[in-house]
């Protein structure tokens, strides 16, 4: 719900009912990860997607059923070699779906609406919906907030609503979304839920420093990854807004002056394309001991051996220096700024979803994958 809510608030906005299908758990080669989702209004408009087209239509009958009958249903699909196209998914995953109807009247009181609302302003926020248990899925809801603080509840023992809100907020802090299992009274006693919680946090950071034609390129390669990208540079002269019209921010700062008073965390990415030893040593220095996701500096391998002695003489350690992607990319055969871009963002996939970079043709590796998030649970409770 969360992954669609500017579009779905505005819905709300207009009073128009939906339905809200959202994928709850994946197994496979499933082409979406949990949270991903598909809306349905009265008029049988639709907003979103929960597979790469495998199963949409199915989903979208589920969803304008539960406009009529207003029923919550959690559904599986998988493969089906009898009619694969109708119904499964034909790379051969497992999903499954909660369909629940949302009434426009409904969004507008606390939770849902709140949850919404703060997911549209790019608010950290998580929400909690029971999507299996012994009374089946629950229309309840519970939002946490950064802090902790949380709203809304579930109407079983206080200490439910306490566990749950301690939960989300640990997946709330990693950005993920996906479920956890917990005892109907709060603990591991009593009968099993099974809780989705889904997590909206701000996009992450993309930094580059060196205002170049190949940082332009990897500014707009960065917007359409949904970065929230930010050009560096010490020279006025070329950070301007005329150079780089995308980019969110641009500051005129020495490299490493910058990222010392900036914030940053483990999803951000960090991208040196100055290739100057004065910019390039004491911000790879203050890069390579911070806790973020990706550190990579362009130039020859040639300047690599120069960079990379220039950082020992500079007190990086070893293992410091493992974490640096130089010369930066994959090999693409990159020559223009935006093959080179390209290249680069592949490697900041591939390293954020544990890839390799080789081609698919003739490989038996998974398809998709993310190597941060745990085995997905088994949900039996289907409708």
């Amino acid at each position: 719900m969360l992954e669609i809510a500017g579009e779905l608030g505005r819905w709300v906005e207009r009073g128009r009912d939906v339905a809200v299908a959202t994928v709850v758990a994946v197994g496979g080669s499933a082409p979406r990860l949990p949270g991903a989702a598909l809306a349905v209004d009265a008029d049988g408009t639709a907003i979103g997607s929960v597979s790469g087209g495998c199963v949409e239509g199915a989903v979208y009958e589920l969803c304008r059923q539960a406009l009529q009958d207003g029923e919550t249903v959690l559904e599986r699909f998988g493969y089906s070699d009898a009619d694969a196209f109708a119904v499964g998914l034909t790379c051969g995953g497992v999903i499954d779906v909660l369909v629940t109807p949302v009434r426009a009247a409904d969004l507008v009181r606390p939770v849902a609406g709140a949850a919404l609302a703060a997911a549209a302003r790019g608010e950290a926020a998580a929400l909690a919906r029971i999507v299996a248990g012994p009374s089946g899925p629950s229309g309840r809801a519970l939002l946490v907030r950064a802090d902790g603080s949380f709203e809304g509840g579930f109407g079983g023992p206080p200490e439910l609503d306490r566990t749950i809100a301690a939960e989300a907020r640990a997946f709330l802090d990693t950005g993920r979304t996906g479920t956890l299992e917990i005892g109907e009274r709060g603990s591991r006693c009593g009968a099993p839920l099974t809780v989705l919680v889904e997590s909206s946090v701000p996009p992450p950071r993309m930094i580059v420093f060196g205002a170049i034609d190949f940082a332009s390129a990897l500014v707009r390669i960065g917007k359409f990854l949904g970065y929230h990208v930010t050009v560096c540079d010490a020279r006025p002269v070329f950070a301007t807004r005329t150079r780089f019209p995308e980019a969110d921010e641009i500051v005129v700062e020495w490299p490493h002056r910058y990222l010392e008073r900036t914030d940053v965390d483990g999803r951000t990415v960090l991208c040196a394309l100055t290739h100057d030893a004065r910019f390039d040593v004491p911000l790879l220095r203050a890069a390579l001991r911070l806790p973020v996701a990706y550190v990579g500096a362009m130039g020859s391998r040639r300047t690599h051996l120069d960079r990379t002695e220039r950082l020992r003489e500079a007190g990086v350690t070893e293992l410091e220096l493992a974490r640096l992607r130089s010369p930066v990319g994959l090999d693409l055969g990159a020559r223009t700024p935006e093959e080179t871009a390209l290249s680069i963002a592949s490697e900041i996939v591939a390293s954020r979803r544990g890839g390799t970079g080789a081609a698919l043709t003739g490989a038996h590796t998974p398809i998709h994958r993310d190597p941060l998030a745990p085995p997905p649970p088994r949900i039996d409770s289907m409708a």
